[in-house]
Order: C-alpha cells, then structure tokens, then sequence
C-alpha cells in the first residue's frame, strides 16, 4: 500500500524546481500557474536566494507548485495521500478535493494572510533536540508555547512570541539537548494566526470542492477524513493549529501502509519516516532523477 506525502515550509532550496521545469509541459504548466496567482514561481523556483524563498507568501506557493508538479510526473495511484502543514493543499488536490489552480490560488491567500499575522506580534518558532515529548509538552505550556509540530520520533517544534522563545532557550525542558530557533517568519499554527483563519474561511465559498477519490490523512489528529467539505474546514483551521505528523505516521501503520513516496521537494518527511515506520520503504523525489526509483517502488508496492 502507497502513500504519498508532500513536505510543508522549510524544505524548500534555492533553485531546486530547475530541473523539473525540462520536463514535458512541466514550464507551461508553472506559468498559467504563475499568471493565475500573480507570482513568478519559476523565478522564486530557480534564481531566487534562500532568503527570498523563505518569505511566507512565497514558500507556500512554491512548496504547493513543486508537489503537484512532481506528482503530475510521477502519474502514481496512491491508495493514501497526506501533506506536513502547507503540504496538506498539495495532498487534496492529489485527492481530488480541489483543482490544481485552485489550490494554488487558496495557498497564496494562506501565505498572504500569514505572512499579514506573522507581522503583527515578534514571533517565531525553535526545534527542540532530544527530550521526552511527556515531559517537553508541559514545560513549553507553563512558557507560553504552543507544540505547534509534533513530527513523531520525540521531534517537537515550539512558537511562541520571541520572548517565550528566549524564555525557553534559557529554561529548557529536561532531556532536550538544544533548542535551535528556526528560520521562519513567525509562530505558524498557533493563536497568533487566527487572522489568516478568518482570510482563509472568507475564500473557501469560491472553492469548488469533491470528495476525496483516495484515502485522505488529516494532519490535525491523524484521522482520514472522507468528505471534501471536512477537509476544505481542516485546512482552514490548521493554520492556528498544531500538526501532528506522529499522529499521521500511526494512521499509515494502521491502514498498513508498506512504501511512502515524498513528493518535491522531498527529504524531510521520508527522514521522519526512517524513524518512526520500520520496515516501511520509502523514497524522496528530490529532482527527476528519482522517479525511475519511485515507479519501480510504487509498483512493487501498489498491490500490497
């Protein structure tokens, strides 16, 4: 059994959408969507610098772009389909819940509207390294901090203002090793997005929206939700809510997920999964290179 799974903000690398926009179609197909969203996401794709490509209301277009591209090539069946934060608009458009170009219009109203909150309030987010998630959680809500990422594997990433972040790095909890402050423009799924949520509910009503045609993983509890209206309320609610990708990564074990596929830019989640899915293959579509490996994994496994 397949599931496919798409990367959310940070994975993203200078120039790393260059070699996929040589394949067939593949240059035609970012530019309606660059004209569609008024973003030149060719340019952010292959010349833009890391600190262009970090901007929120550029990253999440992009990361959305790439995935669906990368998918497109790949022409996979999943039997499960999930995506980490942003990474969930690219996992329902693979699911069918909406339309390639009207994902890529709702992630840049989602990176717009929080890019708008992140600016309101010094905020940021920090990876705490080791530690006992029992024993982390507590600590980071006595500080003020949201577990805003629970990746599985112990990995939990904090937000908070950069006051309770300080706070946090000289108070850390026991058992975590380091806490090292992300690159991010703000506390991404946490309180301090709930105007992104309003934005985002305001856009969902032009959205025309079907049910999931495969099995569709929600990153706020793990669960697979079957109605695209769920999912359209989920993806609007995620923004001021934590991810729990641990919980996702149980929902495949139960379904008895046996291989995962990382769509572009991959690398992150199949780390993840390495830990916490044993005997489960997995595969990072990180250029074009990779999909000969990822169709000769889908096929060994598409009938699991």
């Amino acid at each position: 059994m397949l599931v496919l799974v798409a990367p959310g903000q940070g994975a993203q690398t200078p120039g790393f959408l260059t070699p996929w926009l040589d394949l067939p179609g593949a240059a035609d197909r970012i530019a309606a969507w660059s004209d569609a969203i008024g973003l030149d996401l060719a340019h952010y794709g292959t010349r833009a610098d890391a600190d262009e490509i970090r901007d929120t209301a550029v990253a999440q277009p992009l990361l959305v772009a790439a995935g669906l591209l990368s998918a497109a090539a790949l022409d996979a069946s999943p039997s499960v389909v999930a995506g980490h934060s942003v990474g969930e608009i690219t996992a329902a458009s693979i699911a069918g819940v909406i339309e390639a170009e009207a994902a890529l219009r709702f992630v840049r109203t989602r990176g717009l509207g929080m890019a708008e909150a992140a600016a309101v309030t010094e905020t940021g987010m920090a990876a705490l390294l080791g530690g006992d998630p029992a024993v982390t959680v507590p600590h980071l809500e006595k500080l003020g901090l949201t577990p805003a990422n629970v990746n599985g594997g112990g990995q939990i990433v904090a937000a908070g203002t950069a006051a309770q972040i300080a706070a946090l790095e000289a108070d850390k909890p026991e058992g975590v090793r380091r806490v090292v402050a992300l690159k991010v423009a703000g506390a991404f799924h946490t309180h301090h997005m709930a105007p992104a949520v309003e934005k985002l509910r305001a856009a969902v009503g032009d959205l025309t929206v079907s049910d999931p045609t495969v099995t569709y993983v929600s990153n706020a509890d793990g669960h697979t939700v079957a109605t695209g209206t769920e999912v359209i309320a989920r993806l609007v609610g995620q923004v001021a809510n934590p991810v729990r990708w641990d919980l996702c990564m149980e929902t495949f074990q139960e379904l008895g997920v046996t291989a995962l596929v990382e769509l572009s830019p991959g690398g992150t989640l199949t780390g993840l999964a390495k830990r916490a899915l044993p005997g489960v293959k997995t595969l990072a579509l990180k250029t074009p290179d990779d999909l000969d490996a990822a169709r000769a994994l889908i096929s060994e496994h598409a009938g699991a």
